[in-house]
């Protein structure tokens, strides 16, 4: 059987590392990626689940999940029942939520591999799919449309949904990222928007420095670089270039004081990484 994306993997394995390693309240309560991937006993001894070195990143991985979760979470109280995920991943909401989602009609886009892997690990671990749960596979390297992938698969354009995308655009060329927002900004109204940056070397603070230089070496020498970084500013004047409104920018700092205010161990995100939030039809 096909292997999940490496990068997925390494994600959801952070998420897990957070439960286990961090003091309570967990930002994100998400083991099943770990269930899922079924990692040997020495998974912890991985130099990139470093108890140390990966505290701040899987800090920041717990609250990209929490943000997301809280945003559909909101829009799903309001009456939205499309939930579109722009490179799903190894994403579990859906399996730690089946009420809500129950509600939604879920859209898992990524590579045909990946979600195939993540079909069957579903099976094989007692996990049910529900038919409100579509596997979206996009050959991206063949070209494919996610767009039109997605409308096959029974996505309304007509009406409003959440569309999230995280960890994503930095593998992208801006051109790549013109095309996606553009996309989005055809979305129904009421349609709202959260996908994650890269923020530049100089705009991270000093301890996270080793951090993103050791991820940009090792995403280089997997295949998969780093292509795309943004300054707060440049996100919000690409997402206003290609048709997008009402847009605004979550700092890694709004963050920290969303998620970690009060807590005494410390544990803090790292500061590589925002959220452009769109709300389409809204000026």
């Amino acid at each position: 059987m096909q292997q999940p994306n490496s990068t997925a993997v390494r994600t959801a394995l952070w998420r897990a590392l957070h439960v286990q390693l961090d003091a309570p309240p967990h930002i994100l309560e998400d083991t099943t990626g770990l269930q899922l991937i079924a990692p040997g006993e020495d998974w912890q001894q991985r130099p990139d689940m470093d108890p140390v070195f990966s505290r701040r990143v899987r800090a920041a991985m717990a609250a990209r999940a929490r943000f997301i979760e809280d945003l559909i979470l909101h829009e799903a109280e309001k009456g939205i029942t499309q939930y579109v995920i722009l490179g799903a991943g190894l994403d579990t909401f859906a399996q730690r939520n089946p009420a809500v989602a129950s509600r939604l009609q879920i859209y898992e886009i990524d590579g045909p591999d990946t979600l195939e892997w993540k079909r069957q690990r579903l099976i094989e671990t007692g996990h049910p799919i529900p038919s409100s749960l579509h596997f979206v596979g996009v050959d991206f390297e063949k070209g494919q449309s996610w767009w039109d992938t997605l409308l096959h698969a029974g996505f309304n354009p007509n009406i409003p949904a959440v569309i999230a995308c995280t960890g994503v655009t930095l593998y992208l060329s801006r051109e790549a990222i013109s095309q996606m927002l553009q996309q989005v900004a055809t979305m129904a109204p009421g349609t709202k928007a959260a996908i994650t940056f890269l923020l530049p070397q100089e705009l991270l603070e000093e301890e996270d420095l080793a951090l993103q230089k050791a991820s940009t070496q090792g995403a280089k020498a997997s295949g998969n670089p780093f292509v795309s970084f943004f300054t707060p500013e440049q996100v919000l004047e690409l997402a206003r270039e290609n048709g997008l409104q009402n847009v605004s920018i979550v700092s890694p700092a709004e963050l920290k004081a969303r998620y970690f205010s009060g807590r005494t161990d410390g544990l803090a995100p790292a500061s590589g990484e925002m959220f452009l939030t769109a709300a389409i039809g809204e000026y």
